[in-house]
């Protein structure tokens, strides 16, 4: 028997480990398919290849690479088209020795590589295990009930307790915590990276990547983070770009540090956020809105801050992106690092709101609960007024008059 696991970050691998050392999964072969979904997988570091795989690597008896078996192709794009799919679906179970699988574990189930391995390799129940933030929000996308029906169970960290994932709630599947001692077992193995003591800790991430900002208005971001740390005092700041953002961020990032005349260490890309909280206790950790400002707050007690959520809220598209409930908690939750007197309102409530909002369909039960936080909260910065007219929730106070709609009809009709 075997079970078949898979993971395209280090925290995802992390993670499995930790569920792992925690019993969620019987005995027997241990099959892990990693995958590098980087913009250009060539140039950046396979997952088995990170610093701190290593001590991960024994949890599992096999480790092979999902690059290497669909290359040239990019694991994001590539899909099986139907009429191949029993061919493909052959070659994986010859290839990868799997004569009875028990369980398929996976992540970012919605989308591929992980939704194409679910498809191939069929006639299993599937786990699903936490992706940070994102297992707060709503499926991306509908599944098919060949893939939904075999989901038993979705495994995540408690980032934010007393939260419940809406993920795969609209098809009943059970929501369980992964316990953070485990987890932060696996963090005490990983290698200690060699870095000087820092008085704080700038976290980046790949949103010009995403196409959410310009390259350029990133860079500003993290020059704003580090310009604002030094107003505040702190003289020696650690920058750890996001694995799959490339090195111009840090090139760019260096040349803001000369500038302000401060101290500025860059951590390898590959190098795991929670290994950097271990080891350099930062006074404070800054990001815009990275689930590793909630895992540095959560497991590691440090203090931390957000810094332009403003501009990812108003530039996410569609509404239905994955990336807005992540954001909306961690503008809503954790401080920013430019002090303001706005509001704050209950996470949860929101949460089910924006939800709402985002899977209208897949979550009809939410409505209530929108009604009653838009009813008292309006449209606010969590909310398209365009998006609320979609699904019959604008605030009547916040509808167009009747002469407006006539003029704005007039401006349409006119040459």
């Amino acid at each position: 028997m075997t079970r078949v696991f898979y993971a395209s970050t280090l925290f995802g691998a992390m993670s499995l480990a930790a569920a792992i050392d925690d019993g969620r999964f019987g005995e027997g072969r241990r099959l892990l398919i990693v995958s590098n979904n980087a913009s250009i997988p060539e140039v950046a570091v396979p997952l088995d290849e990170a610093p701190g795989f290593a001590s991960l690597r024994d949890r599992f008896d096999e480790v092979v690479s999902w690059n290497s078996i669909i290359a040239p192709l990019h694991p994001s794009d590539w899909k099986a088209r139907i009429i191949e799919v029993p061919m493909m679906e052959r070659f994986l179970r010859l290839f990868l020795r799997l004569d009875e699988v028990e369980e398929l574990v996976l992540e970012s189930i919605a989308v591929p590589p992980a939704r194409t391995i679910a498809g191939l390799i069929r006639d299993c129940p599937i786990t699903v295990y936490s992706d940070g933030l994102m297992s707060y929000g709503p499926t991306r996308d509908p599944l098919p009930a060949e893939i939904h029906r075999r989901i038993t169970r979705l495994i995540h960290l408690d980032l934010v307790p007393g939260l419940e994932p809406l993920l795969l709630s609209e098809y009943g599947v059970a929501a369980t915590h992964l316990r953070a001692e485990p987890f932060l077992r696996i963090v005490d193995a990983l290698p200690s990276p060699d870095l000087p003591a820092c008085d704080a800790l700038i976290l980046g991430q790949y949103l010009s990547s995403l196409g959410i900002v310009s390259v350029e208005e990133e860079a500003e971001l993290h020059a704003s983070m580090l310009r604002h740390l030094a107003t505040l005092g702190y003289t020696s700041v650690a920058f750890k770009p996001h694995p799959a953002a490339g090195r111009r961020h840090a090139q760019l990032l260096r040349q803001s540090a000369q500038e302000l005349g401060a101290e500025l260490v860059v951590v390898g890309e590959s190098v795991p956020a929670e290994a950097c909280f271990a080891a350099l206790k930062p006074r404070l950790v800054v990001g815009c809105f990275s689930t590793g400002l909630l895992t540095a707050q959560r497991f590691f007690g440090l203090p931390v801050a957000t810094l332009g959520t403003d501009l990812v809220l108003d530039r996410l598209t569609p509404y239905e992106n994955s990336n807005r409930i992540p954001v909306t908690i961690v503008d809503a939750l954790l401080p920013p690092l430019v002090a303001d007197s706005r509001p704050r309102p209950d996470v949860g409530s929101l949460v089910k709101a924006v939800g709402y909002c985002m899977q209208p369909e897949a979550l009809p039960g939410l409505r209530p609960a929108a009604e009653a936080f838009i009813t008292e909260y309006g449209s606010g910065r969590y909310f398209k007024k365009q998006r609320l007219g979609a699904v019959g929730l604008l605030p009547r106070s916040e509808q167009p008059s009747t002469l407006s709609k006539i003029r704005r009809r007039l401006a349409r009709a006119l040459p």
